[in-house]
């Protein structure tokens, strides 16, 4: 295992700044998923860790090592590719061993079998890439990785190019591989599904900067801004317009179709974005509430999405089906204040509720 520490690592081309001074501690045995969408930096980032792209600016440390300008081939870093790189010419079982080899080990075909047998390749070793499907090449491309016994595996999208059912299987494999090895990996993805169920804490990255750093739990549940709140979560998380009031003590966020009762408070009024997210909202009256119309009704099976027009704004609403709502129906809907999240209208920075002594979250 390894602990992978980067601190202040910048990478610019020309007078585009692909990363911008990122800083993140990766313990010993972490999943670390770098997450976010095309374009913001994180292959970039991962590249500079492996030694592949050199930054700009910045520090790279290995076990407390700085490696910044260390090759490749001397950081005890293991790639893994969206590509899967393999080679066309060489066997399965060329292909795992080819690190080994290169390296003159005298164990090669018992590590082969080991790490065959720890992926499920035993049958195919004869094989070809060519022969192969995309779940089973990303899986020698895996084990050729898993062969050389890294301190890190570093995975660059390694799913993006299988199948929704295929890319479901893999992931769990890859959970599980990650569960015994206890070794550390750093998976970047722009898939939120991905990022959720298998990493330990995830950073968000948006146009090279980092957003936020957290537990899944702690991104979805408390996202540290818009842009966080939005890209995590399906349906996205609704985002309306509003005013904070304050009248004999009681803050408000008000707005065209929006009244959220936030507790106790005295703020001056400011313009704010209302947050809540489809699971939260229910049909009915209560302190928080919402007025909408109808303009959509999506059939999930199991479960109903409704997409609402709020004043300027849209919210969506999930729950089990039948959810009882048609096109056109006019509906008041609410959530506990406890599940609103408040950002800044300006910067789309998360605005900090402080709780009362007795109770969860109230004021700005």
């Amino acid at each position: 295992m390894s602990r992978i520490q980067i601190d202040g690592l910048t990478r610019r081309f020309g007078d585009v700044t692909a990363v911008d001074g990122i800083s993140l501690d990766i313990a010993d045995g972490e999943f670390l998923v770098l997450l976010g969408p095309s374009g913001c930096g994180k292959s970039t980032l991962l590249r500079m860790v492996a030694g592949l792209t050199p930054p700009t600016g910045g520090r790279v440390l290995l076990d407390g090592r700085d490696i910044t300008t260390a090759a490749p081939r001397e950081r005890d870093l293991a790639m893994v590719f969206q590509s899967y790189a393999l080679y066309p010419h060489l066997t399965v079982a060329k292909n795992i061993g080819f690190p080994l080899r290169t390296r003159r080990r005298r164990d090669v075909g018992a590590r082969v079998a080991e790490v065959a047998s720890v992926l499920g390749l035993e049958e195919l070793l004869d094989r070809r890439p060519r022969e192969l499907s995309g779940g089973q090449r990303q899986r020698v491309a895996l084990g050729r990785a898993l062969v050389r016994e890294p301190g890190a595996f570093l995975l660059d999208e390694p799913l993006s190019n299988l199948d929704a059912t295929l890319r479901t299987a893999t992931r769990a494999e890859l959970t599980h591989l990650h569960r015994r090895l206890r070794s550390t990996f750093v998976h970047v993805t722009h898939d939120q599904v991905e990022a959720m169920t298998m990493a330990t804490r995830i950073a968000v990255l948006n146009g090279g900067r980092l957003e936020q750093v957290g537990t899944p739990e702690e991104v979805y549940d408390t996202p540290a801004s818009t842009f966080v709140a939005g890209f995590v979560g399906s349906p996205a998380i609704g985002l309306l317009p509003a005013r904070l009031q304050s009248t004999d003590g009681l803050l408000r966020a008000v707005g065209d179709g929006v009244d959220v009762p936030l507790g106790p408070g005295d703020d001056e009024d400011r313009d704010v974005l209302v947050g809540v997210r489809p699971e939260h909202l229910r049909v009915g009256e209560g302190a928080a509430t919402w007025r909408g119309t109808v303009r959509l009704v999506e059939n999930l099976g199991g479960e109903e999405v409704a997409h609402l027009d709020v004043g300027s704004g849209r919210l969506a609403l999930r729950g089990p089906r039948p959810l009882g709502l048609a096109v056109d129906d006019h509906v008041r809907l609410t959530a506990d204040p406890d599940r609103v999240h408040l950002f800044s209208a300006t910067g789309g920075r998360r605005l900090v509720r402080t709780p009362e002594p007795t109770r969860a979250p109230v004021a700005v």
